[in-house]
């Protein structure tokens, strides 16, 4: 038995879909996996029980992405194909059972469009595979924190887009805080966290908080053990990334901060998460004079400190309360 599993090209996006590739796994547990994705995502995928084939969809003109994939399925039967990216593949192969996403819906998470799509009524959730070595890995990355106090809070400062980045100065302000006498970081230590080609902007931030205890992961670890290290922290602070996915679906206190992109959709998913977003809404940062989705600049700035500071201490006092 064959299951062909197409998802997304974003690292975040591809994070969502892993729960229906975990619904695949529990309900066909000895199907052989083919799964197609860009090459952001693929490591994401690395580690997936029954995987048969990881195919990496790099995009060329005329869709020929697209035609190399069939050529390398066609001919084969599969029992069913699970395809994010609504291409032609479930309708060019031989397919028994068919499940395609439908079209974004603005007011509907994610996570339940995914659910809906697989026909289920109790959500979908991320889960991510990693092996034994990804797990020994991060225990040596954070192991330079285990003579320190905890809580270990991780901080990704950055995103895909500069717009959704809230500014470095104001991540600082809110560690320094956090680290004062009598607050939840006063004996803790941060682990700052980036994409390889997001290095430089996230030592903005590491260079303002040098004074305080930092383990610098920027860039230096692949996704799965990104993930393995944030299953051992104690909570993440960072932008709509596809970092905050990974963290929510390591099941840690998770806060998301949001500006030009809609919390309602891409909101961290989980009981121990929560979003604090600026001011104005989305439909206001799009429709303001002047901007631009080409431009880089910061679209984050009526977030103020104070705001994030109260967020992340109300999901510090809740975490006890909520199961993982």
């Amino acid at each position: 038995m064959r299951i062909l599993f197409i998802t997304s090209t974003r690292i975040g996006d591809a994070v969502l879909s892993t729960g229906a590739l975990a619904w695949v796994l529990a309900r066909w547990p000895e199907a052989r996996i083919t799964i197609a994705c860009g090459p952001a995502a693929a490591p994401l995928f690395e580690a997936v029980p029954n995987l048969e084939r990881l195919h990496v969809l790099r995009k060329e003109r005329g869709g020929q992405h697209w035609w190399r994939l069939w050529a390398t399925c066609v001919g084969k039967f599969w029992y069913a194909v699970i395809d994010f990216r609504r291409s032609a593949m479930p309708y060019l192969l031989g397919v028994r059972q068919r499940y395609v996403l439908a079209r974004s819906d603005t007011r509907q998470h994610k996570i339940m469009a995914i659910t809906t799509m697989l026909g289920e009524q109790v959500p979908v959730t991320p889960k991510i595979c990693i092996r034994a070595d990804h797990e020994i890995a991060a225990r040596q990355m954070l192991n330079s924190a285990s003579s320190r106090a905890k809580p270990l809070i991780a901080v990704a400062p950055t995103a895909n887009w500069g717009g959704k980045e809230w500014p470095a100065k104001r991540f600082a302000e809110l560690c320094r805080r956090l680290a004062s006498p009598g607050k939840l970081a006063e004996k803790g230590t941060y682990v700052i966290m980036s994409a390889p080609d997001e290095i430089e902007r996230a030592g903005k931030l590491v260079e303002l908080i040098e004074d305080l205890p930092v383990i610098d992961l920027r860039g230096r670890i692949d996704l799965l053990t990104a993930f393995a290290c944030l299953r051992q922290v104690d909570m993440f602070v960072g932008n709509d990334s596809a970092l905050m996915h990974l963290a929510a679906a390591a099941g840690i206190s998770t806060l998301g901060l949001f500006g030009p992109s809609r919390d309602e959709v891409y909101g961290p998913w989980g009981p121990r998460c929560s979003v604090v977003r600026t001011s104005l809404t989305f439909d206001e940062i799009t429709a303001a004079p002047g901007y631009s989705y080409k431009s880089h600049d910061s679209q984050m700035g009526t977030l103020t400190v104070d705001r994030v500071e109260s967020a992340v201490n109300d999901l510090w006092r809740s975490r006890a309360a909520k199961p993982a």
